[in-house]
């Protein structure tokens, strides 16, 4: 008893604590629990229609009177003809998007921040931010008019005397380069706005350290490698942990648009497969069993690359 009402003081104590905490901060309490409310309103709650996952949902009747059928739709999913077609595509894409796009960005910015002149280093950042801000719609649009049986890259081959007017073709339409245009449309698309994040993190680096390397008579190329990389280590590597996460989260507006009759056999990805069974079939329990397996999965994948990364380089993202 008597350590029970030492402790209810001590308890009381705290509590005050926290409130005058929050009192003292009360402004930028102000800022942040919009975005708590915002968060829980459009991403906890829902959270209840997972359980159409299970049941044999109908929209007409609401989420909790469709009878409880279990894994159904889950054994429908894996079963399904088109499964492994899906699934490596989805992985596919994504591990080249991993392996040859993620270092584009980091590459980007180590060059900008090399660059010398500044009229110049604004001007490259500018460029290369501007197809970022351009949605899906319309640069895709640009893509699919360029790389048209009559667009803009058969017509430079055509006059360059690499291919004949009668070589013409869709390049979208052959399934075994879509993997290619992806790659490459994704990554123009997103190179200069992805690489602000390894922008500011460089320009955290002391000066003092490339100073210091420079009266030691290191290159451009030696600083690069023995201080800036590994000042940079720990953005990388919350970046990576979270583009491995996101393996099964393809680009489903450039999958969409740029997919067509003639490359779907490579271009067919679980966004896109959600979206016509979920949605234009209106099978929602099924397309939400998909995107609960999903979710599932980019956890583990979440787990498994921030442990690698405190094994591998002693940091992670949690």
């Amino acid at each position: 008893m008597k350590l029970t009402a030492a402790a209810k003081p001590e308890q009381t104590s705290k509590f005050r604590n926290f409130l005058g905490l929050l009192w003292r901060q009360r402004y930028l309490q102000l800022m942040v629990w919009p975005g708590i409310i915002w968060m829980f309103i459009f991403n906890y709650i829902p959270m209840a229609g997972i359980q159409i996952a299970f049941r044999d949902f109908r929209i007409t009747r609401g989420i909790w009177a469709g009878d409880f059928i279990g894994f159904r739709h889950f054994i429908d999913f894996f079963t399904d003809d088109r499964f492994y077609q899906i699934l490596t595509n989805t992985v596919g894409i994504s591990m080249v998007n991993l392996i040859f796009g993620f270092p584009l960005p980091i590459i980007f910015a180590l060059l900008l921040n090399e660059l010398s002149g500044s009229k110049f280093k604004r001007i490259v950042q500018t460029l290369s931010y501007l197809p970022h801000f351009l949605s899906w719609v319309i640069f895709g649009g640009l893509i699919l008019t360029w790389l048209s049986t009559h667009g803009l890259l058969n017509n430079v081959l055509v006059n360059i005397g690499l291919i004949t007017d009668a070589d013409r073709s869709a390049l979208l339409g052959n399934p075994n380069t879509i993997w290619l245009w992806v790659w490459f449309t994704n990554s123009w698309k997103t190179l200069g706005f992805s690489a602000i994040i390894y922008l500011a993190a460089i320009s955290s680096v002391e000066q003092e350290m490339y100073e210091a390397a420079t009266i030691d008579g290191a290159t451009r190329f030696q600083k690069v490698r023995y201080i800036t990389l590994p000042s940079i280590t720990g953005t990388i590597s919350i970046l990576l942990i979270l583009t491995i996460a996101n393996l099964l989260s393809t680009n489903f507006d450039q999958l969409m648009i740029m997919g067509n009759v003639l490359n779907r056999s490579r271009s067919l990805v679980l966004d896109v497969h959600v979206y016509e069974i979920g949605l234009t079939l209106g099978r929602f329990s099924y397309a939400t069993a998909v995107g609960l397996a999903r979710s599932v999965t980019a956890a583990l994948l979440l787990v498994t690359a921030n442990f690698a990364s405190k094994k591998i380089l002693g940091r992670g993202l949690y």
